[in-house]
């Protein structure tokens, strides 16, 4: 699938049939993730794969009762390390930096996952406590992304966007 493709077609979805997502597709998209831009290529993030039930059910609490992120086969919890980007960057790196480039690490993810077949949701509601407590992810580490992923159960329409002219700011705002 070509990039632009991917970018025009993608949707949230909500809804996965039973079917289980292969190991190597799951690696295929976290190392999709990897390859995303991150500040002075520290590459603050980790990546935590849930396939246990319990523990999806768990995160779908912790999603603020989102259920449809338990029947997802496979969850990936997107985390960002504050501390490694502080380390060259300081305050901005541990407050901005590494929440973009997990961020642009996610939205590589759910693109490599639009182009396998496969649909995704990318949950920002959440309690960030409970799902640290839930995957024991230590307190310096902070999670930053849901995704549940499966083979999609729906076909959302496409969501209406602002047009060109109503986000274009030429030679200054």
């Amino acid at each position: 699938m070509e990039v632009l493709e991917a970018i025009r077609t993608r949707r949230s979805i909500r809804r996965y049939m039973p079917e289980e997502v292969p190991w190597e597709h799951v690696e295929t998209l976290i190392d999709a993730a990897r390859w995303a831009p991150s500040a002075g290529n520290l590459q603050p993030w980790e990546f935590v794969v849930v396939q246990d039930q319990g523990l999806k059910e768990k995160l779908a609490r912790a999603a603020l009762g989102q259920s449809f992120v338990a029947e997802a086969p496979v969850v990936v919890v997107v985390c960002a390390d504050p501390l490694r980007s502080a380390r060259v960057y300081g305050p901005r790196g541990s407050g901005l930096y590494c929440i973009q480039d997990t961020a642009a690490a996610t939205q590589n993810m759910l693109l490599a996952a639009h182009a396998l077949g496969l649909g995704t949701c990318w949950v920002g509601a959440f309690d960030e406590v409970a799902v640290r407590r839930v995957l024991g992810i230590p307190p310096e580490v902070r999670p930053v992304a849901v995704v549940p992923i499966g083979h999609p159960a729906e076909r959302p329409r496409p969501p209406r966007r602002r047009g060109l002219g109503e986000i274009i700011h030429r030679e200054g705002y």
